[in-house]
């Protein structure tokens, strides 16, 4: 019978065993030097046991006091001296859940494995809280208003506070001191985020009035060096044919731009490419490659539009070689605005696409700040969510299935805003036989890649063929098995990415405000000093109203009246249903919500 391994042996086989071996000191540990030098032996090993352990307690105090002293020497340093660079990027509107569907979207269509993550994922640090000033879900303007000014404020403001004074912004305080500064977006570049660093207007829809402020018409005269983004419409006259413009009257913005200011203009992907890629820029730059917002990334067409990342890197080139001779750097704002869009129309299908474009973006904005020579800190953030996204649906009664279906959002190679506006643009709506080939056919199967439309899904595009484009995008939705809870915004926490000096600051979860505060701190900037000169160059533009703020648009009387406004009283319910308490209606419950 075979002995088992760990079985015990007599002391005695084991006294004899390998006695005779001479390998038989190095496997044991036993000498086999005469007895009067074992006691010697043991002297010896113990001294080394003991030097062993006392000098790796002195490695380890040592390694501890370095670590403290680095971590001082780290907040001493802080901010960092010598010439700095900030690109900071918005991702309007990405909320977590916005995360995992993209990256399991792109894991499904690439056949990656299921740890193969996006860029963005390995360069998480923290958190941001995002309550505005007067309501816990904030819109994108008071969102921006928390990076731009280091403030709370009010949904709808543009780097102006609850008071209505306007506050300094750090793009602002960059170019005072002596940094280029830019404004790279998908949206207008007269939207809420981009407006929010170059703008200030008590209402965010005063879009006319933010483009003459960008270009330099408010007290602080021209402070951004490039925009590149859409918008064109809020640039050009009224009278301007095809429909181009949106502008209430016919002042001409793009010529102002560049006869009073000394911008450069292009408009289009062939004006694009003469920028060479950031390597053949004339400073100040405007460029406004749409009429309204670029189209999102999965209705886009290179031939026709710049993408996000294009524009993202031919701008830091651009301001990379503007400030290669100078002390200071540059301060650039990168927003990846549809994603936010998408989320608005509950559409899976777009905003994926707008999230890998964004994750694209971030990637190349870390390479290139990695590269660079100056220091340069790359932050990442969101102002919000938008949808409410949830990676799960409940479809019927019955308890449900725990997944969803990548592949539904992988079928759809159009948005539902582009087949919608399709859809409405279709010339025989009248004639129904017609209409129904074309949105079984065009629409549902060649724009969806949906081939099991219902009858019922059939009879509410037909509804509502004039607008369809919530309907075409829950239809992608439900195939997929993808949640949403509301066609605006939500008050979820979102993600900061970063990397760069001192991006530790930003780890763990803070108040959006923080992230101002932060670029504020990084640079050196003195945001108070802005304030007070544009209070103090504003009263001297006021004009004949004698409104001290009057160069910001409408008066704080004027949008007090609007019955749209929300006052500071967080406790007031906006919603369809009044708050009672007790059968008694809250004093403030009369409130309607904006839209």
């Amino acid at each position: 019978m075979s002995q088992p391994i760990l079985s015990s042996r007599p002391s005695d086989e084991i006294s004899n065993l390998g006695r005779n071996d001479p390998e038989e000191p190095l496997l044991s540990g036993r000498t086999s030097a005469p007895k009067q030098q074992i006691g010697r032996g043991k002297w010896i090993q113990l001294a080394l046991l003991v030097w062993a352990v006392i000098a790796t307690a002195g490695v380890v105090v040592v390694g501890v006091l370095y670590q403290n002293a680095g971590s001082e020497l780290d907040q001493a340093k802080f901010p960092p001296s010598g010439k700095r660079n900030v690109i900071f990027m918005v991702s309007d509107g990405m909320g977590p859940t916005s995360l995992h569907v993209t990256r399991s979207w792109r894991q499904y269509t690439d056949d990656l494995p299921y740890d193969d993550t996006l860029f963005l994922d390995k360069h998480i640090i923290g958190t941001s809280r995002t309550r505005s000033s007067n309501s816990l879900v904030t819109d994108s303007a008071a969102g921006a208003t928390a990076f731009s000014c280091g403030k709370k404020s009010y949904n709808g403001a543009i780097s102006v506070l609850p008071d209505h004074s306007p506050c300094g912004t750090v793009l602002e305080a960059a170019k005072k001191a002596g940094y280029k500064t830019g404004l790279v977006v998908t949206t207008r570049i007269t939207d809420a985020t981009p407006a929010c660093f170059s703008a200030h207007v008590n209402m965010r829809s005063e879009e006319d009035r933010i483009a003459e402020q960008q270009i330099g018409y408010y007290p602080l005269g021209r402070v951004v060096d490039l925009m590149l983004g859409g918008g064109r419409c809020h640039f050009l006259p009224s009278s301007t044919p095809g429909g181009e413009s949106c502008r209430n009257d016919d002042r001409n913005i793009v010529r102002e731009a560049q006869t009073k200011f000394g911008f450069s203009y292009v408009s289009n992907r062939a004006g694009f490419d003469t920028l060479q890629k950031g390597k053949n820029v004339s400073l100040p730059l405007l460029g406004l490659f749409a009429k309204s917002d670029i189209p999102y990334e999965i209705d886009r067409e290179d031939a026709d539009y710049p993408a996000l990342w294009e524009m993202a890197e031919a701008a830091i080139i651009a301001l990379s070689e503007a400030t290669k001779n100078s002390e200071q750097g540059f301060f650039i704002m990168v927003e990846g605005s549809r994603i936010d869009h998408a989320g608005h129309a509950n559409d899976p299908a777009a905003q994926v696409r707008e999230v890998l474009a964004y994750d694209k973006t971030f990637q190349k904005m870390v390479e290139w700040a990695e590269k660079s020579d100056v220091q340069t800190v790359v932050v990442s953030t969101s102002d919000h969510e938008t949808g409410g996204l949830a990676a799960a649906r409940q479809l019927h009664a019955e308890y449900p299935d725990y997944l969803w279906y990548p592949s539904a959002l992988n079928n759809a190679t159009h948005s539902g805003e582009y087949l919608g506006t399709q859809l409405a643009a279709f010339p025989h709506l009248d004639d129904e036989k017609k209409l129904d080939k074309f949105i079984r056919n065009d629409i549902l199967v060649e724009g969806l890649g949906v081939l099991d439309a219902s009858e019922e899904e059939v009879k509410r595009l037909k509804h509502t063929k004039t607008g369809a484009g919530y309907t075409l995008s829950d239809i992608v939705s439900r195939r997929a098995q993808i949640g949403w809870t509301t066609h605006g915004h939500s008050g979820v926490d979102v993600n900061i990415y970063g990397i760069g000096p001192a991006i530790a600051k930003l780890s763990g979860n803070h108040e959006n405000t923080d992230i101002g505060n932060f670029i504020q701190d990084y640079l050196e900037l003195d945001l108070e000093a802005i304030t007070k000169e544009l209070i103090r160059e504003g009263v001297k533009g006021a004009d004949a109203s004698h409104q001290v703020f009057s160069w910001m648009g409408k008066s704080l009387e004027d949008i007090t009246k609007n019955p749209n406004w929300i006052t500071d009283q967080l406790d007031c319910y906006h919603g369809e249903f009044k708050r009672e308490v007790r059968g008694v209606l809250h004093p403030c419950a009369h409130h309607p919500h904006p839209h």
